[in-house]
């Protein structure tokens, strides 16, 4: 009965060893799944990081650009607005100095003719 009891003891511990073995080994591929996953998640996110510097650098450089031609059409725009007011003042300036000088002749007919009206009124009554 000994023997049966250690034969059966045995058999218990060499199964118990087994299956330590195999959860051990199934552990160990666990803990490579997990570390393979690991590495492709650290990769992708590398890379992911790596695409949005490149998008970014673009992005600032294209916004870079789009504001220097921006600020040359603006530069251009404004010089000939400036220009186109300069002439129009002058034209304005011109075209005042005319209706000024058409005015005062006007008026100094108009003053001339009143003096004449003035003097031949006096030299009525006298």
């Amino acid at each position: 009965m000994k023997k049966r009891i250690l034969s059966l003891s045995a058999l218990v511990f060499l199964t118990i060893g087994m299956n330590a073995q195999t959860v051990k080994q199934e552990v160990k591929k666990d803990a490579n799944a997990v570390g393979t996953a690991v590495k492709k998640g650290t990769k992708a996110t590398g890379e992911g990081v790596k695409d949005a510097a490149k998008w970014t650098g673009k992005t600032a450089e294209k916004g870079a650009e789009a504001t220097a031609e921006g600020v040359k059409d603006g530069a251009k725009w404004t010089g000939k607005t400036a220009k186109k007011g300069a002439k129009a003042t002058k034209k304005g300036v011109k075209d005042a100095a005319k209706w000024t000088g058409k005015t005062a002749k006007k008026g100094a007919d108009a003053v001339s003719d009143t003096y004449k009206d003035v003097k031949e009124d006096i030299k009525k009554k006298d």
